[in-house]
C-alpha cells in the first residue's frame, strides 16, 4: 500500500474531531497513570539520589515491585485485584462498572473518565481548530502534556522537569522544522515567558522574603512561550491570573481554601494556554482590544 492510499484514510478518520476525539480518550486514560505514578517514581529517584549525596547505602530497587509507566499493571488501591482489559476500556469501563471496582465493589474516582472525556474534548477541538493535516497530533500533543502537568500540579504542587522541559524542547524543535512559528519567534516566546515569571519571583521574594511561585512555573510558561509566540505571553499571564483568582474565590467561599496552604500556578498557566491555543491568537488579540 502506497502512501496516497493511507494518507486519504488517515486524514479522513484519524484526524477528524471524531477520530482524534477516540484517540482523546485512550490518551486520557494513560494520562491518569502517568498523573498518579509520575511522582510516585520522582520520589523514589530523589530518594535514591539524597541517599547517594549522603554517602548511605542505596537499596537496589526490586525488579517485580519497580514502578514506571508501563509496570506494574493497574490494580485495585483497596484489594490489589489486577484490571483486565475490559475494564480498562476508556470511560465505557468505568460506565459498565458503575463506577466501582469489580472485585470489591470501592469506588473508583469519576476523575479518571474526567479526564478521559476533557482529553477527547480537546483533541476534538485541536481537530476543529488545527484541521485534518499531521501537525494536528503534534498540538494534541502539546494539550496532552499540559493536561498532565496541570493534574500533577493541582495534586502535588509540583511540576514535573520530566514534563516542562520536553515540552519547550519539542516547541523549539517544531518551529526549527518549520512546522509551527518561525524559530526566532518561539525563541523569544521561551525567553519572554521564563524571564516574565522569573521577575516577578524576585521581585516579590526581595519585597516580601517569601517565595510566590516556583522555578516550575518559569519553564512551564517558556514551554508556552515556544509554542505561542512572544506576543501571547502576556494574555497568557493576564488569563491565568484572572482564572486563578476567580478559582481561588470560589474556594474561599465554599471553604476549600485553607490559611497558609499554597494553591498551585501551574494550571491556570496550562488553562490560559490552552485557551490561547484553541481559540486562535488573533481572536485572543481581539478579545484584547489588540489585533
Amino acid at each position: 500500500m502506497q502512501f496516497d492510499d493511507v494518507w486519504p484514510v488517515l486524514t479522513g478518520v484519524l484526524l477528524t474531531p471524531w477520530g482524534l476525539a477516540v484517540l482523546g480518550l485512550c490518551v486520557g486514560s494513560f494520562l491518569n497513570v502517568v498523573v498518579h505514578r509520575m511522582p510516585l517514581m520522582l520520589d523514589a529517584q530523589w530518594k535514591r539520589d539524597a541517599a547517594y549525596t549522603l554517602g548511605q547505602t542505596v537499596p537496589e530497587p526490586d525488579p517485580a515491585q519497580a514502578l514506571s509507566l508501563s509496570k506494574p499493571a493497574s490494580r485495585c488501591p483497596a484489594c490489589g485485584h489486577q484490571i483486565r482489559w475490559y475494564e480498562n476500556i476508556p470511560l465505557l469501563s468505568w460506565l459498565a462498572l458503575r463506577g466501582k471496582c469489580s472485585a470489591c465493589g470501592t469506588r473508583i474516582s469519576v476523575r479518571y473518565p474526567l479526564v478521559e472525556l476533557l482529553t477527547a474534548g480537546l483533541f476534538a477541538w485541536c481537530g476543529v481548530h488545527f484541521g485534518a493535516q499531521p501537525t494536528t497530533l503534534l498540538w494534541c500533543g502539546f494539550v496532552a502534556v499540559l493536561v498532565a502537568a496541570s493534574l500533577i500540579d493541582w495534586d502535588t504542587t509540583l511540576l514535573p522537569d520530566d514534563l516542562t522541559l520536553p515540552l519547550l524542547w519539542a516547541g523549539l524543535l517544531v518551529a526549527a522544522l518549520g512546522w509551527n512559528l518561525p524559530l526566532k519567534d518561539a525563541f523569544w516566546g521561551a525567553v519572554a515567558g521564563y524571564l516574565s515569571l522569573w521577575s516577578v519571583y524576585w521581585l516579590f521574594k526581595l519585597t516580601t522574603g517569601k517565595e510566590g511561585m516556583g522555578y516550575g512555573d518559569f519553564k512551564l510558561l517558556a514551554a508556552l512561550g515556544a509554542w505561542l509566540g512572544a506576543s501571547m505571553v502576556l494574555p497568557i499571564v493576564l488569563g491565568s491570573s484572572v482564572i486563578g483568582a476567580v478559582v481561588g474565590i470560589g474556594m474561599k467561599v465554599t471553604g476549600q481554601l485553607r490559611e497558609g496552604v499554597y494553591v498551585p500556578y501551574g494550571p491556570f498557566l496550562a488553562g490560559a494556554g490552552l485557551v490561547v491555543t484553541l481559540a486562535g491568537p488573533q481572536q485572543v488579540l481581539a478579545w484584547m482590544g489588540w489585533a
